[in-house]
């Protein structure tokens, strides 16, 4: 007989993917996506500078080398230091992959979804109604940061959320939909989705249980 996993508790299936559970009636999907591994790489892990600087260590060995010994003869002596760049961005860009592969970044019609965490995977659901600001942070080639300021009172950790959290934001942890493509469009589902949710009369509690 075929086993059902879904009575399993060490495994954990998605019935949609990127949320724990299936969305509840009326609630719809208007965009999922996850970070581009470069530009994760980039804005997340620093690739870029972690390349300048061992790119300047090799200049710096050549240029104290070659006034002695000539550029040419000294050129093998920034090898070294090449190669430790070469293996240092490989690293950064593999966990950028990882990480980028581990995410899910969801927007609907009621909240914001991260499923975030390459070894230990948690969803963070934040209520549109929640969501104070966003501010969008463009990166080459369409790519960009959308920074999610929350209303007074939510907590959230910075650490759990590294690295899909604002950069060095830490009195108030901003969760961020980090690297993604086509930012300005998320953006812009993004904005359209907190207006219509906040233009939908909001029912009262005590008016329920009084009826």
């Amino acid at each position: 007989m075929p086993r059902d996993y879904r009575d399993d508790h060490d495994i954990t299936v998605e019935p949609v993917e990127g949320l724990p559970e299936a969305l509840p009636r009326g609630e719809t999907i208007l965009w999922q996506g996850r970070p581009d591994t470069s530009a994760l790489a980039r804005a997340a892990l620093s690739l870029t500078w972690v390349a300048g600087y061992f790119a300047v260590l090799a200049f710096w060995r050549v240029a104290s080398l070659g006034a002695d010994m000539g550029w040419t003869a000294a050129a093998p002596y920034a090898l070294p230091f090449l190669g430790l760049g070469a293996a240092a961005c490989g690293l950064l860009w593999v966990i950028a992959r990882v990480q980028a592969r581990a995410t899910v970044y969801t927007i609907t019609t009621e909240r914001v979804a991260m499923r975030i965490g390459a070894a230990l995977t948690v969803t963070l659901n934040l209520p549109l109604a929640k969501i104070a600001a966003a501010d969008l942070s463009k990166g080459p080639g369409g790519t960009g940061t959308i920074a999610l300021s929350t209303v007074e009172g939510t907590r959230l950790s910075y650490a759990v959320l590294w690295p899909h959290m604002r950069p060095w934001h830490m009195t108030r942890v901003q969760p961020a939909l980090r690297a993604i493509p086509d930012a300005e469009r998320v953006a812009a589902i993004l904005a359209d989705a907190v207006e219509a949710r906040a233009a939908r009369p909001q029912i009262s509690a005590i008016a329920v249980a009084a009826e």
